[in-house]
């Protein structure tokens, strides 16, 4: 499914040495697959998951998806790859202030041949399964930050990806809905065979994953279960 050869990724920095955000790293995960990476801030997630959705190209290596190079994707070809392949949840929020919660998860499958009608459809189950049932005709600015970021995963699920990627999806979760999250997570893993790569500090994630990953300065590392921090939970 998804397998990583050798990626390299530098920012330059003036006249000094450059920042070797990811730094040579390889790895796969497989269909129905889950793996938890851990890593501190400025490790290079954050830059490895945007190289995984075609956002950055590598100064080497290859990301490949089902056998074919990402990297080497046209910008067309990079928005089809993300709007049917690749399903990511971010750290930004980025809800529709003014729109309900069921518009915002819908808001991906616009960009479809889908009618408005279908999408919400679509996406309500969803919405559901995160505990959002009763919240569906709230606008954004009336959903909690874990409301929010729960219509986000519901958005980045909601064309039935074979890759999800999620960057922290659990950050601003109390602990029934990080459970919840995770949960959902792994059971989209095993139902749809999709393969998922998280992105987390949280310990308990680990408890959901095939396998645990940790990046530290650009490179996999062996994990160490002190690497994770529990973070301070928003609901």
């Amino acid at each position: 499914m998804l397998t990583l050869r050798d990626v390299v990724k530098h920012y330059p920095l003036g006249d000094g040495e450059p920042v070797r955000a990811v730094d040579g790293v390889s790895l796969s995960v497989g269909a129905g697959e889950l793996v938890a990476l851990y890593g501190p801030s400025g490790s290079g997630k954050t830059t490895l998951l945007l190289l995984i959705a075609a956002l950055l190209r590598p100064d080497s290596g290859a990301v490949l998806m089902d056998g074919r190079d990402v990297s080497q994707l046209s910008e067309r070809d990079a928005a089809r790859y993300r709007l049917w392949e690749l399903g990511f949840v971010r750290q930004s929020l980025n809800l529709l202030p003014s729109a309900s919660a069921l518009d915002n998860a819908a808001l991906k499958l616009m960009g479809t041949d889908l009618g408005i009608g279908q999408a919400h459809r679509r996406v309500a189950p969803l919405l559901e399964r995160l505990g959002l049932a009763e919240r569906t005709e709230h606008r954004a600015e009336q959903l909690s930050m874990g409301e929010r970021q729960r219509v986000m995963i519901a958005r980045a699920l909601s064309t039935d990806p074979k890759l999800v990627l999620a960057d922290e999806p659990t950050g601003s979760l109390d602990s029934v809905r990080t459970h919840e999250v995770l949960a959902l997570l792994t059971e989209i893993c095993r139902e749809r065979h999709a393969a998922v790569l998280l992105v987390t500090h949280d310990p308990r994630a680990a408890a959901y994953a095939d396998r645990v990953l940790a990046l530290q300065d650009g490179r996999l590392v062996e994990y160490e279960p002190d690497q994770a921090v529990v973070p301070a939970s928003a609901g």
